[in-house]
């Protein structure tokens, strides 16, 4: 079995069925082996180990020539060279207005250099193999040069001050120092960093290759399109495509920042996670139990019944005023708990009125029967 194939995270090797428990993975259990995109989806067990790139002499000698010809094209434009004529040539002959069917096309196809947008798409996918990886350095690169961006591009804009092509004032003129801020393309810079950083944090050399002819072409389309359009000048596409670059080439002097970010920012996850579950494993503080409320039960007894206590120690019926200046009146006004299991009382004596013909009760007097027969007058 190949190691390679073993330890590789994007297969998922299915073994045959065994009478025994065996999985040993050899040439002669193997099945097969899962290669398709759904393999791939899933999370990796542990962070991989990705080689970060570094700043080779190959690298260096790029990052020097496209720093040259960064200054040169700046350079030009002070000192109104042919390049700035070749600006107003290319914006006089008016593109748009030659291939008006390529309009409604361009006008959606340059929103892929809006920095809005393509951070949105970009951070979405980069997000995604943060959480598969088990890492935060392709969100972190991807902050780190879009940060650089901003400050890089946004200081030449502000400090050049160049007017585009739509509201130059002066044929032949660089237009420079005027209050604009098109110089370099901001577009153009853009596409060149957020599709480039894909292939920066490529792990393989053919994806990384695949991935860098992809940004170059979807950059080097968005720059021809604001020329097209008529919002930039061809100097400041040629300029941004070089301002994008340097900043792509000098990520891995950033590197060691990153990583240092990286582990603080997890660090700082885990003991906010230590935290959350002490406090859901400390036992409650055990609650004082509340004292019982007595239930006051009015006493409930039969019509005309006298219970063992007279109702001179009762006191007054409640609601109504018990003597003056008696003591303990308000007191005897409350209700009394009663048990439940207490029997009724029986009355002492008959209340039925006395009858002339009937002798009482107690008197002395024939027998009477227990069932049936005449009764004796």
């Amino acid at each position: 079995m190949d190691a390679r194939l073993r330890q590789s995270p994007h297969h998922i090797v299915i073994t045959k069925t065994r009478d025994r428990p065996d999985h040993t993975l050899t040439r002669c259990n193997v099945h097969c082996v899962r290669t398709d995109i759904f393999a791939r989806l899933d999370r990796e067990p542990e962070p991989p180990k990705i080689e970060t790139p570094r700043m080779s002499r190959h690298r260096i000698a790029l990052f020097g020539g496209t720093l040259a010809f960064y200054l040169a094209i700046v350079l030009a434009v002070l000192v109104s060279s042919w390049l700035v004529a070749l600006d107003w040539k290319v914006m006089l002959f008016r593109p748009y207005q030659q291939w008006p069917e390529l309009h409604a096309f361009l006008d959606y196809y340059v929103v892929l250099g809006q920095r809005g947008p393509t951070a949105v798409m970009v951070a979405a996918w980069l997000g995604w193999r943060s959480w598969r990886q088990h890492t935060l350095r392709p969100l972190l690169t991807l902050g780190a040069s879009l940060l650089l961006l901003n400050l890089s591009v946004g200081a030449v804009k502000l400090g050049l001050g160049r007017l585009g092509p739509h509201y130059a004032t002066e044929i032949g003129s660089a237009e420079l120092f005027a209050g604009g801020d098109i110089f370099p393309s901001g577009h153009t810079a853009n596409a060149v960093v957020t599709w480039g950083i894909l292939a920066y944090l490529a792990t393989t050399p053919r994806a990384r290759r695949y991935l860098s002819a992809l940004s170059a072409f979807v950059s080097l389309g968005v720059g021809l399109t604001t020329v097209y359009i008529g919002t930039h000048w061809l100097s400041d596409v040629l300029l941004g495509w070089a301002a994008g670059l340097l900043i792509l080439l000098a990520l891995p002097w950033f590197e060691p920042l990153i990583t240092r970010t990286e582990v603080l920012v997890l660090s700082v996850r885990e003991q906010w996670r230590a935290r959350r579950r002490l406090r859901k494993s400390a036992p409650a503080a055990p609650e004082a139990p509340a004292a019982p409320e007595p239930v006051m039960l009015h006493q409930a007894l039969g019509a005309g019944a006298e219970g063992p206590r007279s109702a001179a120690d009762r006191g007054p019926a409640p609601g109504t005023a018990g003597p003056a200046g008696h003591p303990g009146t308000a007191a005897r006004t409350r209700a009394h708990p009663v048990r439940a299991e207490r029997p009724p009382l029986t009355p002492g004596g008959s209340r039925r009125p006395p009858h002339a013909d009937r002798s009482p009760r107690n008197s002395a007097g024939p027998p009477r029967p227990v069932a049936g027969g005449p009764v004796a007058p």
